[in-house]
């Protein structure tokens, strides 16, 4: 039998300051309590609390100011991408704004890997596309749509819309099972994908662009319907 990890003290300390900070009741800019405070709040010692703000600070969610204190930083002005998966985990509304930011790079990124796309990434996405057809289960489908998307990342020839694509896949992994819809019919999945393949290989950019704005359009109301 499998044993699963047990969250720790730690895990749970984590847990609960993140959810305080993302819903402001300890506000950007704004310092923390002090360490001996809030270790008697939370009913831990001072280590635990110490291990608990090395993970936010490595998320980007607070800042040390030696002397000073610990406070929230203001991640929504400061922050990077790496912070979408832990935020959609607090509010699924930030999906939406992902959807609209990975329709308009999407777009772009199918232009520029009609253009400059070769031979062998031609064949490794009409077999990525076989594979959505043929693969068994929703989330197999899902999973072969998303290496369709890391292909023509790639094929573009800029390594930024390659980390830019694979961010925007990180961010909604949280809740990826709850928009596995547009993927259950294989062979549906299949003839939405189809076109903007057909257009890539075909070098035709303009298509591409048309195709993909078309295809993550489909896919993204079907995903927010079932989210609503």
């Amino acid at each position: 039998m499998e044993t699963l990890p047990r969250e720790t003290v730690v895990d749970v300390l984590e847990k609960r300051l993140r959810e305080e900070i993302l819903t402001g009741r300890y506000p950007a800019g704004g310092y923390l309590p002090t360490e001996r405070r809030l270790a008697e709040r939370y009913g831990v010692n001072r280590t635990t609390l110490k291990h608990a703000y090395g993970r936010l600070l490595q998320a980007g969610l607070l800042e040390t100011r030696h002397g000073v204190g610990t406070r929230v930083r203001d991640f929504l002005r400061l922050g990077g991408a790496d912070l979408l998966p832990m935020l959609v985990r607090h509010s699924p509304d930030w999906i939406g704004e992902i959807f609209e930011v990975r329709r308009s790079i999407g777009a772009l990124i199918a232009e520029r890997a009609a253009v400059r796309s070769r031979a062998a990434q031609h064949a490794e996405l009409r077999e990525l596309l076989a594979a959505v057809r043929t693969a068994g289960s929703g989330d197999a489908v899902q999973l072969a749509d998303i290496e369709v998307h890391r292909v023509l990342a790639r094929a573009t020839g800029n390594r930024v819309h390659v980390l830019l694509t694979n961010t925007l896949f990180q961010a909604y992994l949280p809740v990826r099972s709850a928009l596995v819809r547009p993927f259950t019919d294989p062979d549906a999945a299949h003839d939405r994908l189809a076109p903007l393949v057909e257009a890539v290989t075909a070098g035709d950019a303009e298509a591409a662009r048309t195709a993909a704005e078309s295809y993550l359009t489909a896919t993204e109301r079907i995903m927010l319907e079932e989210l609503a």
